[in-house]
């Protein structure tokens, strides 16, 4: 039985300090759907999709009202296009986006994730034909999320790979440069890429899943804000033991939550993703709970050891709270998407160099971050390079958001709009890793990858 001082605390929590569901993500295998006729394959995809998540939004609707609980999104991710698409006889996969984009909006959900391939130890065929296709089918799409994963501990890194999505990045952004070159938005390179992540835009439906899933994101970090309030001056280990017994409660909720959807959904519960998602809105921030542990301001010297005890601390709780936790479950950084990252950036407290320092003992990695429009395609595939050598080491994900905003330099701000946010743009090294990446291959695992 909850207590009543438990209830009130929850009552707190969701109507003072941004407590939310962020997404309920229902998971769809497409395998079923190969087909050599390319529109046909697309609308086997378009039919299956409806049929399966035909009350997903409703259901999110009904378990808001129902228990107070705000879910911000609803959204569907699906089996790696590269692999549904590899039976095509079509050079171009565009029309495949175009399908799930006709699916989302008869669906009325806000994402859906897995325009996809995984290239970490080499490229197929299709593989490379839905990597080409990514600049006409960001472009030509609103909510469909792409992810490529080119590394991981096991494989090490395909260059090859990282080398092409750096020039394919910057069509994208050409491609969407009306709008800030937003399709790059839309678009994760990983290191390590998980299957069951409810969260965009990397969400993809692993093979290793069931046929049909719910999987859920919570988030909390004005809660977790809230509570470290009271702990004011206190030692880390109360730090700690304070963002453990919050990440609970905040777990909890979320299980309830995952629970209820896939009951009324009639579909497997998958996972719940505990991670810290921070938005725009003022007191939604991580950037300001590392600064409350007594950081002047994020960026500065001790954000990556503030960073690492919340992250710790945030999967500690959490995993005690829900029999399945999975996804990226940690804190997120995205600059664009958190109100005190973005004040940090524009203070001049945040570069690069830093943010990359932080991506070590973070969730993801360097996310939604605008640079120069005018930034080499060589070195945005050097940026992904690095972070995904930070995965591939310490055998954890990484990721690169990276969004080139055509027309824009530093100083100067990219405005998204919703979840999204804006970034103030902000400088990459002005010195050149054209030859590196020129070199190609694969940057071979590391010796601790060889654990059977």
């Amino acid at each position: 039985m909850l207590s009543t001082n438990e209830i009130l605390q929850t009552i707190e929590m969701l109507d003072q300090q941004h407590l939310d569901i962020r997404t309920i993500t229902m998971g769809i295998s497409l395998l079923d759907c190969a087909d050599p006729d390319i529109h046909a394959c697309a609308e086997k995809i378009y039919q299956k999709i409806t049929r399966l998540a035909k009350h997903l939004v409703q259901t999110g609707r009904d378990i808001q009202s129902e228990f107070g609980i705000p879910i911000v999104n609803k959204r569907i991710s699906v089996t790696p296009i590269a692999l549904v698409a590899a039976a095509c006889q079509a050079e171009d996969y565009t029309p495949l986006a175009v399908a799930l984009e006709r699916a989302a909006g008869e669906l009325q959900v806000d994402f859906i994730g897995g325009f996809s391939a995984l290239v970490h130890k080499g490229m197929t065929p299709s593989d490379r034909r839905l990597i080409d296709s990514l600049p006409s089918a960001l472009a030509k799409t609103q909510h469909i999320c792409s992810s490529i994963n080119v590394a991981t501990t096991r494989a090490g890194i395909n260059m090859d790979a990282v080398a092409l999505m750096g020039q394919r990045i910057k069509e994208i952004a050409q491609a969407t440069a009306d709008a800030d070159s937003i399709g790059c938005a839309k678009l994760t390179v990983f290191a390590n890429a998980v299957e069951d992540n409810p969260f965009m835009a990397g969400a993809f439906h692993g093979t290793g899943e069931a046929e049909c899933v719910i999987n859920v994101g919570v988030s909390g970090p004005g809660v977790v804000y809230h509570a470290l309030q009271a702990a004011k001056g206190k030692p880390f280990d109360e730090v700690a033991e304070t963002i453990k017994k919050t990440a609970f409660r905040i777990t909890r909720m979320g299980q309830l939550v995952a629970q209820e959807a896939a009951r009324r959904l009639g579909v497997p519960f998958g996972v719940v993703d505990l991670s810290l998602a921070p938005t725009p809105a003022v007191g939604d921030s991580v950037a300001r709970i590392l600064e409350e542990m007594g950081l002047e301001v994020c960026g500065t010297h001790g954000t990556t050891a503030a960073l690492a005890l919340l992250n710790d601390a945030v999967k500690k709780g959490g995993v005690m709270a829900s029999s399945h936790v999975g996804g990226l479950s940690g804190a997120f950084i995205p600059v664009s998407e958190d109100e005190g990252m973005i004040a940090a950036a524009q203070a001049g407290a945040l570069c690069l160099d830093k943010l990359e320092a932080m991506t070590c003992v973070c969730s993801v990695g360097l996310d939604m971050i605008a640079i120069p429009g005018d930034t080499p395609a060589s070195t945005i595939s050097a940026i992904i390079a690095d972070e995904a050598a930070i995965g591939m080491i310490n055998n954890k994900t990484t990721a690169c958001r990276l969004i080139p905003v055509v027309g824009k330099g530093v100083g100067e701000e990219a405005v998204f709009g919703g979840l999204l946010g804006a970034a103030p743009i902000i400088p990459v090294h002005e010195y050149s890793s054209e030859a590196f990446v020129a070199r190609g291959g694969r940057i071979p695992a590391p010796l601790h990858s060889l654990r059977n």
